[in-house]
């Protein structure tokens, strides 16, 4: 046995790591289920919500196989903050290449703006989401939809031209209207 234990501390531990284990192992199950049958009803509500990519990205924050819903639409909107902060310096990195198209440089100044603008957006939407004031929220994040929406709309208008953001501008819309979603079900 361990120096200096007495059989009741060894009972004592031993019935505290089980009972750990079993709640460990309960909440791991109910977060498992809540991310799921969130990503299930946010994609019934919502045409433009895989339910994989919902499932994936909640996943990927450990701190959602122990959330509630309200837990959840924090999670989202952090993971789309963070999403739209890396996009906003991909677009800057972007911007100091020489050899840019001026089409596509004009492009991705209008995306850059327009990820400028969703950063303290978002800042915001989740202070009025914490506050428990949803409509806010709901616009705030709603104008993010936009803004991936409109940056990537505008490489569109020159035929031929391929936006180096398709990937990042789904991701952020994706995990906006997973948000949305989520917000919606508080409300």
């Amino acid at each position: 046995m361990w120096p200096n234990s007495s059989p009741f501390s060894i009972h004592l531990f031993l019935s505290f790591f089980f009972f750990f284990l079993f709640v460990c192992s309960f909440h791991g199950i109910t977060g498992h289920n809540i991310v799921h049958e969130t990503c299930k009803k946010c994609a019934q509500n919502d045409p433009n919500i895989s339910h994989n990519f919902c499932v994936t990205s909640l996943q990927a924050d450990a701190k959602s196989q122990c959330a509630n819903l309200g837990e959840l639409g924090m999670i989202s909107m952090k993971l789309t903050r963070e999403n739209v902060t890396k996009t906003r310096s991909y677009i800057k990195d972007l911007l100091k290449k020489k050899k840019l198209d001026p089409f596509m440089r004009a492009c991705l100044h209008d995306c850059f703006d327009l990820y400028s603008d969703a950063v303290p957006t978002l800042k915001q939407a989740m202070k009025d989401y914490k506050a428990k004031q949803y409509e806010d929220a709901n616009i705030g994040v709603s104008s993010v939809v936009d803004a991936c929406t409109t940056c990537e709309d505008g490489f569109k208008e020159n035929q031929g031209a391929v936006s180096p953001l398709t990937k990042r501008n789904y991701d952020a819309f994706q995990l906006s209207v997973i948000s949305l979603s989520i917000i919606n079900m508080l409300k």
